[in-house]
This record gives C-alpha cells, sequence and structure tokens, in this order.
C-alpha cells in the first residue's frame, strides 16, 4: 500500500502538468525570475543593522535591505529549527506536516510521505533545484532538490557561496531555485575557556575560516536586547554571537557578488530570513515575540520597490504559496492538489493531504509595500527536542495576541544547549530572581492563556486572561485558536474538550 501510495503522489502530479504545452513552458522559462532563499539559523530581529542594531556589523545584509524590501512583521510559526523548516518549504503548520520537532530518525519525527513540498513542485514546473548547507528536515524524498551542492564546513557561508557558483553558471539562461542555510549564528563549537564567563562559542574559532576575515566584538560594546538579562555572562555570550553574525554576513557577500559577476542579480528574487529566534531563553523554542519575530528581506528582480519596509503581517507560512507565485505556478499547483485529492478520495481520506495551502502569497505586498489585509498571524509549536514537548498555540493581530499553553502545569523545558549556556547558569547560580521582562518563575511555570495587549504592552508582561474587562477578547480568540486548527488538521484541537 505504501508503493501505491507513493507511486500516486508522484506520478499523478507529472501526469496533470503534461497537460499544458511544453512550447509555452519553454518561452515562458527565461523571462521567469531565478530565486535564491537564503535562511540563517537563530538570527534575532535585532541584530542586523537595517534594524536599528549600531554595534553589530552586517553591510551586506543593510546593503541588500537598502535594494529590497524590509519587512517588520514577519514571523516564524514555530520556534524550532526542522519544524520551522518544513514549514518553510511546504506551506503547511508542522502539527499537519508531520514534522513535530527536530528531524531525528530514531524518533521518526519527519514529515508524512504524501506532502507536497516547494523544491519539488519548482522542480515539476521547469525550475532548477538545489540546495547548500544545513537541511535537518525529511524524509529526503518529500523534500528533494536535484542537486546537493557540497557545503564543506557550514560555519563558512563564503566557501558555501564559493561551491554554488558551479550551479549559478550552469543555469544563467534557465530559471532555477536556490536553498541557500547557514549554520550560523546557530549555537557550538565549546565554550571560550579563558574567560570567566565561558561564553559558548557559535562557532568561531581561534583558526578562523577560509576566506573570512573575522570581526570580533567585546563584551562592552553589545547590545542587550530587552528580553534578556544585562549580564556579564549575557555580555560575553553575545558577543560570540555578533562575530558569528558577522561571519555570515560577509559570506552573503560574497554570495551576492557571484550572483552579479554571473549576469543574475537583476533578475533573481533573494529572500533573506532566519528559521526561529535567537538560541537564548526567551527567544528560541518559545512564542513570545523574540522568538518568532524576525528578519525578512526581499530583493525583487529589477530591485523593485528598493529601501521600502513594510509592516504587513506575514508568517512562514506564506513563503511557498508567495514563491510559486512569483514563479507563476500557484493556480497550476493548486488544480494539481484537487485533481490529487479528487482522484485519490477514499485513500487519502485519512491521512494528511490539503488542496490549499496553510499560508496564503503575499506577491501583493511585494508589488506595493503598503497594501493592507495582512493584519493577523497565528503560530504553532509542539516540541524542540524529543523530550521539550510543550504545545503551544498563538493568534496575533495588531491590537492582542493569546498563547494558549496546552501543556500548562508541566514545567517549561528547556533545550540542552540552552540550558546549559553561561546565560542561563549566571542567572539560576545566583540571586537574581528575574529574567529579562518576567520573573523565572514565570518563565517556568505558565498558565493556560497568556494575553497580552500587544499595542500597548510589547514586551508581553502583563497577561489579561484573567482580568474580566478582557474576557470578550479572550473568548474571541480562543475561538479564532480553535477555528484555526479545525482549517488545519491540527490533532491539538481535542485539547480543548479532553486532557
Amino acid at each position: 500500500m505504501n508503493f501505491f501510495k507513493n507511486k500516486l503522489v508522484r506520478v499523478l502530479p507529472l501526469s496533470v502538468l503534461a497537460l499544458s504545452s511544453s512550447t509555452a513552458n519553454e518561452a515562458q522559462a527565461n523571462s521567469r525570475p531565478n530565486i535564491v532563499m537564503i535562511v540563517s539559523d537563530d538570527h534575532g530581529l535585532d541584530d542586523l543593522g537595517c534594524y536599528g542594531n549600531m554595534a553589530i556589523k552586517t553591510p551586506n545584509l543593510d546593503a541588500l535591505a537598502a535594494e529590497g524590501i524590509r519587512f517588520t512583521n514577519a514571523y516564524c510559526t514555530s520556534s524550532s529549527c526542522s519544524p520551522s523548516r518544513s514549514v518553510i518549504l511546504t506551506g503547511l503548520h508542522n502539527h499537519a506536516n508531520g514534522q513535530y520537532g527536530l528531524q531525528q530518525r530514531i524518533h521518526h519525527f519527519e514529515s508524512f510521505e504524501t506532502i507536497r513540498s516547494l523544491p519539488v513542485i519548482m522542480a515539476e514546473n521547469g525550475y532548477t533545484t538545489a540546495r547548500v548547507g544545513k537541511y535537518h528536515v525529511a524524509p529526503e524524498s518529500v523534500y528533494f532538490f536535484e542537486e546537493v551542492i557540497p557545503g564543506g564546513n557550514l560555519r563558512n557561508p563564503h566557501e558555501m557561496a564559493r561551491n554554488s557558483r558551479p550551479f549559478l553558471n550552469a543555469n544563467r539562461d534557465n530559471p532555477f531555485f536556490l536553498y541557500f542555510c547557514t549554520l550560523d549564528p546557530h549555537r557550538g563549537g565549546g565554550v571560550v575557556e579563558d574567560d570567566p564567563h565561558r561564553p559558548d562559542r557559535f562557532g568561531n574559532r581561534d583558526q578562523g575560516y577560509e576566506g573570512i576575515t573575522e570581526t570580533l566584538f567585546s563584551p562592552e560594546e553589545v547590545k542587550v536586547p530587552w528580553y534578556l538579562p544585562d549580564t556579564p555572562a549575557t555580555r560575553s555570550e553575545l558577543a560570540q554571537y555578533y562575530q558569528s553574525v558577522a561571519r555570515l554576513d560577509q559570506g552573503l557577500g560574497e554570495l551576492f557578488d557571484i550572483l552579479k559577476e554571473e549576469g543574475l542579480w537583476e533578475n533573481t528574487v533573494i529572500m533573506y530570513l532566519s528559521d526561529n529566534g535567537i538560541a537564548f531563553h526567551g527567544a528560541k523554542t518559545n512564542l513570545y515575540d523574540p522568538a518568532i519575530r524576525l528578519p525578512f528581506i526581499v530583493k525583487m528582480p529589477d530591485s523593485k520597490n528598493s529601501g521600502a519596509v513594510t509592516d504587513a503581517m506575514i508568517t512562514w507560512a506564506d513563503l511557498t504559496p508567495t514563491i510559486l507565485d512569483i514563479a507563476g505556478v500557484l493556480e497550476t499547483e493548486l488544480e494539481t492538489r484537487k485533481s490529487i485529492v479528487e482522484a485519490t478520495e477514499v485513500i487519502w481520506s485519512s491521512l494528511p493531504m490539503y488542496e490549499d495551502f496553510h499560508g496564503r502569497s503575499f506577491l501583493p505586498v511585494l508589488e506595493d509595500p503598503e497594501t493592507g489585509g495582512f493584519d493577523k498571524i497565528f503560530a504553532s509549536h509542539t516540541f524542540h527536542e524529543v523530550t521539550m514537548y510543550y504545545p503551544m498555540r498563538v493568534v496575533q493581530n495588531r491590537e492582542f495576541k493569546l498563547i494558549w499553553n496546552i501543556a500548562s502545569g508541566l514545567s517549561y523545558p528547556h533545550a540542552s544547549d540552552l540550558w546549559e549556556s553561561s546565560t542561563w547558569q549566571y542567572v539560576i547560580n545566583s540571586d537574581i530572581d528575574t529574567y529579562g521582562p518576567r520573573s523565572v518563575i514565570d518563565y517556568l511555570e505558565r498558565p493556560p492563556f497568556e494575553l497580552y495587549k500587544i499595542s500597548e504592552d510589547p514586551y508581553e508582561t502583563t497577561n489579561l486572561a484573567y482580568n474580566d474587562d478582557y474576557a470578550d477578547v479572550l473568548n474571541h480568540l480562543k475561538e479564532e485558536i480553535r477555528k484555526f486548527q479545525e482549517k488545519t488538521g491540527d490533532p491539538w484541537i481535542k485539547k480543548w474538550t479532553h486532557e
């Protein structure tokens, strides 16, 4: 039966697509834009010059923002690597695509084999696809790229860029989709032993990396964001993190130069985003603002609307339908999905197959950054590591944000690297009882619902969920979450009535 299912998924879409004119497809190919999607690892919104941080050094991303469109309200839907990337590449929330937590074969955290992903759809529609760098989703049959470019050291985006040149050169006359994923600025690489606070190295090393001129930062010159405690340990770790971000930026500068040298820059869409928030408590693995509101920059062909800033509220669930819309194949894909569902209705009746995406195209915003109607987002997080079960669902609009902590009653779990971090250890081993804007106990022990009036309380510190004056708002947003779960096939919808 599994063999039969796979054949249906792979063969039927191709047969549907074959109905279109191959001649028309060939004529269209040269006019369609190339697409480069750059996904960094754990890069926070506060940590680019173009987003207001004058202490950090990101000249290449700042230049991209000057030539592109900068989003101020772009959100991941799960602040964890694999779940977030699965949403990026499918347009489906992770509770529906099956990538519930970090991709680990031993725990079978991977997407359902029936899911159609962005690279597969792009390849079916005449784009050449390639990936380089971090992957961390599965199975490969679902997230299939035609070419895997050797990444070399994934902490060296300069090397990744140079390794991508042959692919870019070979596809100067064919539309392509390049998925370029750095490991920076993720934690890792040990600790700085000669620092009394022993901060994580964030991939930095004494011998450096070929092609990279490392930019060093002192703890005194970093900008401590509002959601972190301003301690010597935090500052030491931020200095290492800044260095990793600066290395990332240098490598992207090399990639941009190669695109220009190959004559591809003008007809290439470039998207820069992070998979989730910075790897510190209060951000990554949470659904608070620092965890999910992230940098997002888009350069359109011919740098249309360069230097524009938009406050449209979009999520990573919107990326796949938007890219398909840019490529001119969104409607074709929707027809393909409809045909699959109709032809396999009985077989798929109890499996996650969707005719539509959970996100929507924001191409109108890219055409006109002042486009309205993008005023609400949803988020869904269930696992990080397999031992970190803490499902949360979120609805947020311009005025309010509601977090439903489905596992309230359990202490909030720690990612292993965050628990070991000198930032967290400094707090819990001292007499400090606050962490950023919250008490440590409030961070660890959370009520079922957290309602914030973010228009007046952007730091999410005053929970209004148990304030009678906001009962109507709370009930309305609860119903919004329930409808979202129903629409997206969320198994955790049963928690409304069953514990």
